[in-house]
């Protein structure tokens, strides 16, 4: 048995080893249960254990891997686990689980899956095209159980019934980009900080009026913001689904980008969870690079950035920071009397508190924050074979969303946000929207005629 989460290890790949590994860890989680609530994997498993009257190591293949398939990497078991590395029994089970797709992947995979799995990877791509023939693709995309969407399902594997986020026709770089040509950047006070905005392919290329209005909030609390030429995608969806390769080609190449605007004397700013905790978390695990650190320890997610601009906690050796900081807080603007927020898991697995809430309370608003699971977690949910369990996943979600009864509805996550959308018909700002409203900053819509 080798205890290894890196894919460079020679005994990574061997199915028989990784069989072994799954018995342990199977063993070490039945006999804790801390995460059962979190998602079906652990329930799944429990239930087939306890079947067995605990005798792990009588699973067979196809109940280990009904547990894999369950998991869609919500990093939650970060937050409860005690026995994550360095504990002694070095369990880590969202690498385990990564390593069985992996696995799974070499020695089994179908046709289909490795079809949409190149399709979910490559975001620039389809993104750029489909941006560029906006009404087009909308069109295609727009409606759930469509003949377009069934076809869709049947050949690259995305759910027909899924509610997908429609592309925007202006992206949000080419908005910044002739924003700054034009002069228009105004700081609302003397500069505080200096922040490169890694949009994400979410804000990039399906709702640039986030990333719109993040930078409007930005500079008005003093905040000058760059943007770093030729970022992509972070690689989540390669990574997610167990293509090592394809995840390091696209980290090495952000990293590039994104270490240069840190020495250029800029923090980056990720205005997507998902994307932020890859770009803190996994580059440096995976890349194991100087570079790869060195972004990892300029990175915030846009919400936390704010805070601590805020609270003055951005100290000088890690941003770009010099001399006490603090933002606007006079809110003239629109600010709804109760607000729905939902907590992401990708944001809270990164243990830096509800700094999204927190700034909603700033503005005079009363906020329930919903701590439930979305279903979507990446790429999972948009998986047709994954579509129903989704679905059960994110019920408790949309009942507590419905009992809030909130006038509006907040989200940091726009994956998570649409599973929202779908599932209670309300449609959800990102916390830095309501945020830009209270400040009395118009809503930037996509230009039409563009």
């Amino acid at each position: 048995m080798t205890v290894t989460y890196d894919p460079n290890d020679p005994a990574y790949y061997d199915e028989t080893d990784l069989r072994t590994e799954l018995t342990r860890v199977y063993d070490l989680c039945h006999g804790c249960r801390l995460c059962l609530s979190l998602c079906p994997s652990f329930p799944t498993m429990f239930d087939a254990i306890d079947a067995r009257d605990g005798a792990v190591e009588e699973l067979t293949a196809a109940e280990q891997d009904k547990v894999v398939d369950e998991c869609y990497q919500c990093k939650l078991c970060y937050v409860k686990c005690p026995y994550i590395p360095p504990h002694e029994w070095q369990l880590d089970f969202p690498k385990l689980m990564q390593r069985a797709e992996a696995v799974q992947n070499r020695h089994h995979g179908d046709l289909k899956g490795k079809i949409t799995t190149q399709v979910l990877g490559h975001t620039d791509l389809i993104g750029t095209l489909s941006s560029a023939a906006a009404p087009i693709a909308n069109r295609a995309i727009a409606t759930p159980g469509s003949a377009i969407r069934k076809l869709m399902d049947k050949t690259v594997g995305v759910a027909a019934e899924r509610v997908l986020p429609p592309y925007a026709r202006t992206r949000f770089s080419t908005w910044f980009k002739k924003r700054r040509r034009r002069g228009e950047s105004r700081l609302g006070r003397p500069e505080q900080a200096r922040a490169a905005i890694f949009s994400t392919c979410l804000v990039e290329y399906q709702n640039p009026a986030i990333g719109k209005d993040l930078v409007k909030v930005y500079e008005r609390n003093g905040v000058t913001c760059d943007m770093p030429d030729g970022a992509g995608c972070c690689g989540a969806p390669w990574l997610h689904s167990g293509e090592f390769g394809q995840f390091t080609k696209q980290a090495a190449a952000n990293v590039e980008k994104l270490a240069a605007s840190v020495r250029a004397g800029n923090d980056i700013v990720v205005p997507q969870p998902t994307c932020g905790y890859v770009l803190k978390r996994d580059y440096p695990e995976y890349l194991k690079t100087e570079d790869a650190r060195l972004v990892a320890a300029h990175t915030y997610d846009a919400a936390e950035y704010l805070w601590k601009l805020h609270k003055n906690q951005l100290k000088p050796e890690s941003s770009s920071v010099s001399g006490d900081t603090s933002i606007d807080t006079e809110f003239a603007g629109d600010v709804p009397e109760t607000t729905a927020y939902h907590v992401p898991c990708h944001l809270q697995a990164q243990n830096i508190g509800l700094r999204s809430r927190d700034l909603i309370k700033l503005t005079g608003s009363k906020v329930t924050a919903i701590n439930k699971c979305s279903g979507i977690d990446g790429m999972w949910g948009m998986r047709s074979e994954n579509y129903d369990l989704a679905r059960k996943v994110a019920q408790p979600l949309a009942q507590a969303i419905d009992k809030a009864d909130a006038e509006v509805v907040a989200g940091d996550c726009h994956l998570a946000n649409g599973a929202i959308d779908q599932e209670t018909g309300r449609r959800p700002l990102h916390p830095l929207q309501l945020l830009a409203r209270a400040y009395g900053i118009p809503e930037e819509l996509d230009d039409p005629r563009r």
